[in-house]
């Protein structure tokens, strides 16, 4: 019997090695016939620390690696917000780390030293 592969989202990255994904899926309520949102939670090996939070990842199940893990990360899917958001921090505090270094150099030129009031 075949293994089977889910697609979910990765919603933690704590631990080396250990992702927590969540699988989303639309069930169709009995009586009021209205889709309701379901999500399974699954502990994922991830053997090479290539996934991140916010990724969609493929799945596979395997035979029980811990006492929680038992799936195994089979490839990312699409990166997710989560690293444009880093990114663009990284960004923003290089910006910031540079006009710092401009404005202190010009700065110090420009204004007079200090001069403590001891009376």
């Amino acid at each position: 019997m075949p293994r089977r592969r889910e697609i979910g989202i990765v919603t933690k990255a704590n631990v080396p090695k250990m992702r927590r994904v969540e699988i989303i899926r639309l069930v169709q309520h009995p009586r009021y016939k209205k889709y309701v949102k379901h999500r399974t939670i699954c502990y994922v090996h991830d053997e090479n620390d290539e996934s991140r939070v916010g990724d969609q990842v493929e799945i596979m199940e395997s035979r029980p690696l811990s006492r929680l893990k038992r799936w195994r990360l089979v490839r990312v899917v699409a990166r997710g917000r989560a690293e444009l958001i880093e990114k663009r921090k990284e960004v923003e505090v290089e910006l910031q780390a540079v006009s710092r270094g401009e404005s202190e150099e010009s700065g110090s030129e420009t204004s007079p030293p200090a001069q403590s009031t001891t009376e």
